[in-house]
C-alpha cells in the first residue's frame, strides 16, 4: 500500500487509480497525481488528502505532486507578486477616477441649482483647504520655519509685540470713537467689560504673575471673531447658514423620535422633542471621534491658541475640546496628564469647562428655538476668554512640565468600526439626557417652591408676587444693564441670568425661548403695564450671557468627574473649583458684553418703508417694529383732514394704506 492508494475509502465515491501505472502505448511509468488531486480534492478537501498523500506517497510521488500543484498556481502567483509591486498605481488611478467622477458630479450639481448645491460647495471647499494645507506644509513646511527662525531673537520679538500691542490699542479707539458715534449705547458694554476685567483682577491669586500677554490675546481673539461673525456680513451670513443647516440637521431626529413615541407625543410634549435630540448628537459625535474629525480640529484650534496666548498644551487641549464635548468629558482628553498639571493648569481645564457647553446640549438648546448662530458663536468665543480670565485670576507660579510647543496627540476612538462608534455614542447619550430631564424636574420644582415659600413670606408683610426670578431681577440689574441691555429690558434679562447660576441654563433658555416666541408671534410690548418679550439686542445678550454651564449644580458635577480620573488630588480640585465657576461665568458675561458692542439691527428694522409697502395681513414681530415707527411718525389733523406724516414716510403715496393696515392690527392713538 505503500507506493500506491487502491481500493475505496469512506471518503470517496470509487475506488482511486495507483499512483504508479504503465502506459499501455509507450511502456512509460507515469504518475496519475493530477488526476488523484482531481478526485480527491473535491470530495476529502485539503486536510484529508494531506493526510492520504502522507500515508500512501513516496517521497519521489510527494515532491512531484507539489511542483505540480505550484507549476498550476504559478499564474496567479505571478498575477498576486504583479498587483503588490503595482499597489501604489493602481490606488492612484482609482483615487483618479474617483476624483473625476466626484468633480463631475459636483460642477453639474453647482450648474443646475447653485443655492441648492451651496451645502455641497462649502463642504468641498473645506475638504480642499484641508488637502491644500496638507500639501504646503509638506512642500514649504521647513524653509518656513527656516525664514522664521530671525524672529526668535529677543529684540526683534520684544519690539515686535511693542508694535503690535500699539497698533491693536489705537485701532481699538478708533473702533470705540467711528463706531459707537451713531450708537452711543454700545459704550455701555465696553465698560462692562472693563468692569468684569477689573473685579477679576482684584481677585487674583497672584497679581504680580498675571500674563497679560495670555489676557490681551485671548480677549483680543475674542473681540476679532466677535467682529467676523456679528458685524461683518459674510461672516453674519455664513454663520446664519450654518445654523439653519445645523436645524436641519437636527430635524432627522423626529424620524427616530416619532417611530418610537408617536407624532402627538413629539409634537406636544418638551421631553418627547428635546431628549432625542441629545441622543442623535451623541451618536454624531462618537462617529466623527471615532474619524478623527473632532480631534484634528482640536487640536488645530488648540495650536493656534498655544501660540498666540503661550499657554501650555494641555490646557489649551481641554478649553479646545470644550466647545464640542461637555465639561466632564474634555478632561479625558488630557487624563494621562492631569496628575502633574499646575494648579494654575487645573484651574483653566475647570473654567473652559464652565464657559462653555457641549455639542449635544447645543441642539437641545436649539430646539427651544434660540438662535443656533448665536450659540456656536458664543462657544467658540467662550474659549481664548476661558483661557485669557483663568489666567488673570490664576496665574501660572509654577513650572509646568507640558511647556512643548509640538502639544499633547489625541488618540482615535477605541471602536472597532462605525456602527460601533454610533451605538456606543447613542448609549452614552442616554445617561445624559436622563440627567437632563431629572435635573429640569428637580430644579423647576425646587424653584417652585421656592418661589412659594417666599411669596407665603412676603404676603405675610403685605409684598404681593415676591418670587426668585423677581429678587434677581433687582440684585442682578445693575450687572445687566452693564452688558449693554436697555433699562426696560434690565428685569426679564436680570431674571433669566439668575437662573441660570442658581438652577440650571435649561431652565434659563426655556424662559428664553417663550419671550422669543411671544415676540415673533407679534404680541405687543406692553399688556397692562407688563412687558410680554425682550427686544432682538436683548435676546443675543441674553443668549451669549447663558451660554456656559457655570451654575452652582456643575460644582458637584465637575468634582466628581476629576476626583474620578485623578484621585490624590481631590484637595487641590476643591481648592480651585469655586473660583473657576465665578470665572466660567464672567466669560459668558464678557462674551455677552461683545455681542453688545458689536451687535447692529437687521432686516425690517432697518427699512420699514420697504417692508410695510408689501401686503400684511399677519402679527409679526418685524409688521409690530414697523407699525409701531410709523404711528410716532404720525400726526392727526383733525377729524376730516387726512393725517400728515412725517422722516421716512413724508410723500410717500402708500403711508396712508400702511396706515390703515397698521391699525387693523394694534391699537394707537392715532387710529381714528
Amino acid at each position: 500500500m505503500r507506493g500506491s492508494l487502491t481500493g475505496k475509502t469512506p471518503c470517496f465515491s470509487e475506488p482511486l487509480l495507483p499512483l504508479n501505472w504503465r502506459d499501455k502505448t509507450s511502456g512509460r511509468k507515469k504518475l496519475r497525481l493530477g488526476r488523484i488531486a482531481e478526485k480527491i480534492l473535491p470530495q476529502a478537501g485539503p486536510s484529508k488528502f494531506w493526510e492520504l498523500m502522507q500515508t500512501g506517497c513516496s517521497k519521489f510521488c510527494y515532491l512531484n505532486f507539489w511542483f505540480l500543484i505550484r507549476r498550476t498556481l504559478q499564474p496567479f502567483t505571478r498575477a498576486r507578486s504583479f498587483c503588490k509591486t503595482h499597489a501604489g498605481l493602481f490606488k492612484k488611478i482609482l483615487l483618479s477616477l474617483l476624483c473625476l467622477a466626484y468633480a463631475a458630479y459636483f460642477l453639474a450639481a453647482c450648474i443646475l441649482d447653485f443655492h441648492r448645491a451651496l451645502a455641497l460647495f462649502v463642504l468641498t471647499c473645506l475638504v480642499l483647504l484641508v488637502l491644500v494645507h496638507r500639501f504646503l506644509k509638506r512642500l514649504f513646511g521647513e524653509k518656513l520655519t527656516r525664514c522664521l527662525k530671525p524672529l526668535e531673537n529677543s529684540r526683534l520679538k520684544f519690539w515686535m509685540k511693542w508694535v503690535l500691542a500699539g497698533v491693536s490699542l489705537i485701532g481699538l479707539i478708533l473702533w470705540l470713537a467711528l463706531d459707537t458715534a451713531q450708537r452711543p449705547e454700545q459704550l455701555i458694554s465696553f465698560a462692562g467689560i472693563c468692569m468684569f476685567i477689573i473685579i477679576l483682577f482684584a481677585c487674583s491669586k497672584h497679581h504680580s504673575a498675571v500674563s497679560w500677554r495670555a489676557v490681551l490675546w485671548g480677549l483680543g481673539l475674542q473681540f476679532v471673531f466677535g467682529i467676523l461673525v456679528i458685524r461683518t456680513d459674510p461672516g453674519f451670513n455664513a454663520f446664519q447658514w450654518l445654523g439653519e443647516q445645523v436645524q436641519i440637521f437636527l430635524s432627522y431626529t423626529v424620524a427616530g423620535s416619532s417611530f418610537v413615541f408617536g407624532d402627538v407625543l413629539v409634537k406636544d410634549v418638551f421631553a418627547f422633542q428635546a431628549l432625542p435630540i441629545i441622543l442623535f448628537f451623541g451618536c454624531v459625535m462618537s462617529i466623527l471621534y471615532y474619524l478623527g474629525l473632532v480631534q484634528w480640529v482640536v487640536q488645530k484650534i488648540a495650536w493656534f491658541l498655544q501660540i498666540t496666548m503661550g499657554t501650555t498644551a494641555t490646557e489649551t487641549l481641554a478649553v479646545a475640546g470644550n466647545i464640542f464635548v461637555g465639561m466632564t468629558e474634555a478632561p479625558l482628553l488630557i487624563r494621562p496628564y492631569l496628575a502633574d498639571m499646575t494648579l494654575s493648569e487645573i484651574h483653566a481645564v475647570m473654567t473652559g469647562g464652565f464657559a462653555t457647553i457641549s455639542g449635544t446640549v447645543l441642539g437641545a438648546f436649539i430646539s427651544f428655538g434660540i438662535d443656533a448662530s448665536s450659540l456656536i458663536s458664543a462657544s467658540v468665543m467662550a474659549a481664548p476668554s476661558a483661557l485669557a480670565l483663568s489666567k488673570l485670576v490664576y496665574p501660572e507660579v509654577e513650572e509646568s512640565k507640558f511647556k512643548n510647543k509640538e502639544g499633547v496627540k489625541l488618540p482615535r476612538g477605541k471602536e472597532k468600526n462605525v456602527l460601533e462608534a454610533a451605538s456606543n455614542g447613542a448609549t452614552d447619550a442616554v445617561g445624559l439626557a436622563t440627567n437632563v430631564a431629572a435635573n429640569l424636574i428637580a430644579f423647576l420644582a425646587v424653584l417652585a417652591f421656592i418661589n412659594a415659600a417666599l411669596s407665603w413670606l412676603g404676603e405675610m408683610v403685605n409684598i404681593q408676587g415676591l418670587t426668585f426670578q423677581v429678587i434677581c431681577s433687582y440684585v442682578l440689574r445693575p450687572m445687566v444693564f452693564m452688558m449693554g441691555v436697555e433699562w426696560a429690558d434690565c428685569p426679564m434679562v436680570a431674571e433669566m441670568v439668575g437662573m441660570k447660576f442658581f438652577t440650571n441654563e435649561f431652565v434659563a433658555y426655556q424662559q428664553l425661548s417663550q419671550y422669543k416666541n411671544k415676540r415673533l408671534s407679534g404680541v405687543e410690548e406692553w399688556i397692562e403695564g407688563k412687558k410680554q418679550w425682550i427686544s432682538v439686542r436683548a435676546e443675543i445678550i441674553t443668549t451669549f450671557s447663558l451660554c456656559g454651564f457655570a451654575n452652582l449644580s456643575s460644582i458637584g458635577i465637575t468634582l466628581g468627574g476629576l476626583t474620578s480620573m485623578v484621585p490624590h488630588r481631590k484637595s487641590d480640585l476643591s481648592k480651585v473649583v469655586v473660583s473657576a465657576l465665578f470665572t466660567g461665568a464672567c466669560v459668558s458675561l464678557i462674551s455677552a458684553c461683545v455681542a453688545g458692542i458689536l451687535y447692529v439691527p437687521r432686516g425690517a428694522e432697518t427699512d420699514c418703508v420697504s417692508f410695510l409697502n408689501t401686503s400684511f395681513t399677519n402679527r409679526t414681530y418685524e409688521t409690530y417694529v414697523c407699525c409701531r415707527e410709523l404711528f410716532q411718525s404720525t400726526s392727526l389733523n383733525g377729524t376730516y383732514n387726512p393725517p400728515s406724516f412725517s422722516g421716512p414716510w413724508e410723500d410717500k403715496e402708500f403711508s396712508p394704506i400702511a396706515l390703515y393696515n397698521c391699525c387693523g392690527l394694534y391699537t394707537s392713538a392715532v387710529c381714528v
